[in-house]
């Protein structure tokens, strides 16, 4: 009888260490992801970073009395480089988003700026570079959403909380492109 007690007792036990280690390896996989995709979304910032320097000087050669939306476009894109945090980033590259949109929209007022080759395989780029960010938050988003569940749920909040793991921030959109836009005929 003391001898099955015990093979059941070591059962047990090493269930118990082998649970404990696949949630640690879970937590682990699950935060490297959270890093890894937060590092794709930063690829493709610094790629739209490194385009915006060529747009701002073609469509300066054509608008130059524009300066106000150059200098909107080159200090957001400042801000997005130096930014430290994912909130900072979100914020920074939000205002970047804007900031794009009206040189967009100052191009449209000069219909050889528009023509120009330069210009739309710069504005091309930075279409598909704008696509791939989008994709890249929405899958940080996702595996944020993962690992903050993993972080929070029992059994492997218990092990989250005892060796630091932390609630990650999501990206989000700015308040002001959360609204219904009004559309009048």
């Amino acid at each position: 009888m003391d001898f099955i007690l015990t093979i059941v007792i070591i059962i047990v036990v090493l269930f118990i260490i082998v649970t404990l280690i696949h949630m640690y390896n879970n937590l682990v996989g699950l935060r490297n992801r959270v890093k890894n995709s937060y590092a794709q979304i930063d690829v493709q910032l610094k790629r739209r970073n490194d385009l915006i320097p060529n747009l701002v000087e073609t469509v300066k050669g054509y608008a130059s009395h524009e300066k106000g939306v150059l200098e909107e476009v080159t200090k957001a894109r400042n801000s997005v480089m130096n930014a430290s945090s994912i909130k900072e980033t979100s914020v920074a590259d939000n205002q970047l988003t804007g900031a794009l949109k009206s040189l967009f929209a100052v191009a449209e007022n000069y219909p050889d700026l528009k023509a120009n080759s330069n210009f739309q395989q710069l504005q091309n780029e930075l279409s598909e570079t704008e696509d791939k960010i989008a994709y890249s938050r929405q899958f940080y988003n996702d595996v944020v959403l993962k690992y903050n569940n993993a972080c929070q749920q029992f059994p492997s909040s218990i092990l989250a909380r005892i060796f630091g793991y932390k609630i990650e921030d999501y990206f989000e959109a700015p308040e002001a492109e959360r609204t219904v836009p009004k559309v009048e005929f």
